[in-house]
């Protein structure tokens, strides 16, 4: 239940109490049998209180939440991937970006585990180039017929261009050295001017097929984790080589094409550095000239999870700490401070097709409350560092055929959305201006930085306001997956320019009995195979759930009071809205 403190004209305040029910088509009492907690409290609660000052703004509340992407994009093209695409461009149509490896590797286009290939590029008996635009076009139709656009990654080497072209295609899987993955593709290329003619091939192609105000729209950048041994077999400078000759065909092919990178593992350390250096007054290996243009910056950061004392321990502070570094970096630069950026891989762990005790929090609500702690940290620190933050970009999207709930990092489980993607439907439901939030059970900023949320639990907001809307989402994160007592949140809204009248109240929630099919599925007996009815009851409890509907709060001098139950690792989104 929802509490609503109404403020009369002389100040007192008088209490409403609306009811907010299970949303239809969720969890049943068949399905759960101890049913949800009450909303009213329990014993073992205690008290928050969160303060949303609507005349405060911070700044425009940016969507930097639409871009994801994964390793293997020849899932984008299989039944569960198109049907994520289709949900993922839903979001935001025409604003979601995915990006994806493996786009020039050698092979027929079947998918595996941090596999993929389009076969775009070949060569015939005399050495010259074969361009083949099949299968790329079709991943890149999946996309835009989604209302998604590509952050278009232009790697790994096709075969007959690397300079070690043996062994080529790896076999890796789940507790194989990791190190395996590394073949072939990862190498530079024999021949760079045959290297650019592929890039320029491409773009040219994707303009001609496409239109040349649709690819404007578009990220393109060079390679992933070039300061990775993995990912590149060369040196620094070749990679530069290598950046350069890329992003001088495509600007040949697209003057106006959005170029960037380099898409570092971590910040960076001296490669980001030196790279930073280099395309603002290094030689172009292209060109000849001083500089490389630059759209845009990218890094990655990911958290780091453990398994400890028989529980998962997630690692916010690692991430926010490679955050904070990038943001330095590129801050510290004049020429290059207020230029895009973009966070192009911002996760919890660092493999999506990994498996592991301690990456046992993607198919629970520690993914989703982290993910929405975690993105408010983000814009906090883009304000400290004075960037330009553009995006953040989320490396989980789904693994067609595996078992359910399977364990990967991933967005949906067999075409069942997990709890995260309703933290992504929360996102889009906001927009306008970011207000200033106080919280009584905030972690600071420096708190988490330092030593993650190891004590306290982080019980805070993110809020923004948009004409005759007003959207608050609340979380309470712990970093160690363990139950803890629930929050009882008094939720005050303060000086909202509009007169006095009703206002309408939409309560969305994520928590063990909402927007949450992993629980449901776990309550039906974790079944290897669920039937018709079942399938058709996990689709809908992956839904974004609404407790309650039609509920009304009347707003005095710009003001309202909301109290609400939070329970350990639950997001609640609450819009308000008015004419």
């Amino acid at each position: 239940m929802v509490r609503l403190l109404r403020m009369t004209a002389r100040g007192s305040a008088k209490l409403l109490v609306l009811s907010l029910g299970l949303a239809i088509g969720r969890a049943t009492a068949a399905d759960a049998p101890a049913g949800p907690p009450a909303e009213g409290g329990s014993s073992g609660s205690f008290p928050v209180s969160i303060r949303v000052d609507a005349a405060s703004p911070r700044g425009e509340l940016k969507p930097i939440w639409r871009f994801f992407g994964a390793d293997e994009p020849n899932y984008a093209t299989m039944k569960d991937g198109r049907r994520l695409l289709a949900e993922l461009g839903q979001l935001r149509p025409q604003q979601v970006y995915f990006r994806a490896h493996n786009l020039l590797c050698t092979g027929d286009g079947t998918p595996a585990l941090k596999w993929g290939s389009t076969d775009i590029y070949t060569e015939d008996a005399a050495g010259r180039p074969v361009y083949d635009w099949k299968i790329v076009d079709r991943i890149f139709d999946t996309y835009l017929a989604r209302g998604v656009r590509p952050y278009a990654q232009v790697g790994f080497m096709p075969q007959a261009l690397s300079i070690k072209p043996e062994p080529y295609q790896h076999a890796w899987r789940p507790g194989l050295n990791y190190s395996q993955i590394s073949t072939g593709w990862a190498y530079p290329p024999k021949d760079y001017g045959k290297w650019a003619g592929l890039v320029y091939q491409w773009v040219t192609h994707c303009v001609q097929r496409y239109g040349r105000r649709e690819v404007e729209q578009w990220y393109w950048e060079v390679w992933n984790e070039a300061n990775a041994a993995v990912y590149w077999h060369g040196t620094p400078e070749e990679f530069y080589k290598l950046h350069d000759f890329a992003i001088d065909a495509v600007r040949r092919a697209l003057p106006t094409a959005r170029v960037g990178g380099p898409d570092v593992a971590g910040a960076g350390g001296r490669f980001m550095e030196n790279f930073l250096r280099h395309v603002v007054s290094g030689t172009n290996y292209a060109t000849g000239r001083i500089g490389t243009p630059t759209d845009f910056l990218s890094f990655h950061a990911k958290g780091a999870p453990t398994f400890v004392d028989g529980h998962v321990r997630l690692g916010m502070a690692a991430q926010l700490r490679e955050i904070d570094r990038g943001f330095a970096m590129i801050a510290a630069i004049p020429e290059l401070r207020r230029k895009p950026i973009v966070i192009g891989e911002s996760d919890p762990d660092g493999c999506a097709a990994c498996q592991g005790p301690h990456l046992g929090y993607r198919n629970t609500t520690l993914y989703s409350s982290y993910t929405a702690a975690s993105f408010a940290r983000k814009h906090l620190l883009a304000d400290r560092h004075g960037v330009n933050l553009e995006g953040a970009l989320t490396w989980a999207f789904e693994f067609e055929d595996q078992p359910y709930f399977a364990g990967f990092r991933v967005l949906a489980s067999n075409g069942i959305d997990l709890p995260v993607l309703n933290v992504f439907r929360m996102f889009s439901r906001m927009s306008g201006q970011r207000l200033a939030v106080e919280s009584s059970a905030e972690v600071a900023l420096d708190a988490i930085l330092r030593d993650g949320v190891r004590g306290a639990p982080d019980v805070s907001a993110l809020a923004s306001l948009a004409p005759r809307q007003l959207a608050v989402m609340l979380w309470h994160y712990h970093d160690d997956d363990l139950p803890g007592p629930a929050a009882q949140v008094t939720l005050q809204l303060e000086k909202l320019a509009v007169a006095d009248g009703p206002a309408r109240l939409t309560h969305f929630r994520i928590d063990d009995f909402h927007s949450n099919a992993f629980a449901v599925w776990k309550r039906l007996g974790s079944p290897i195979a669920p039937n018709e009815p079942q399938y058709a009851q996990l689709q809908a409890a992956g839904q974004l759930a609404e407790m309650g509907g039609g509920e009304t709060v009347r707003l005095e001098r710009g003001r309202a009071t909301v109290t609400l139950t939070l329970p350990r690792q639950a997001v609640s989104l609450l819009v308000v809205e008015w004419d």
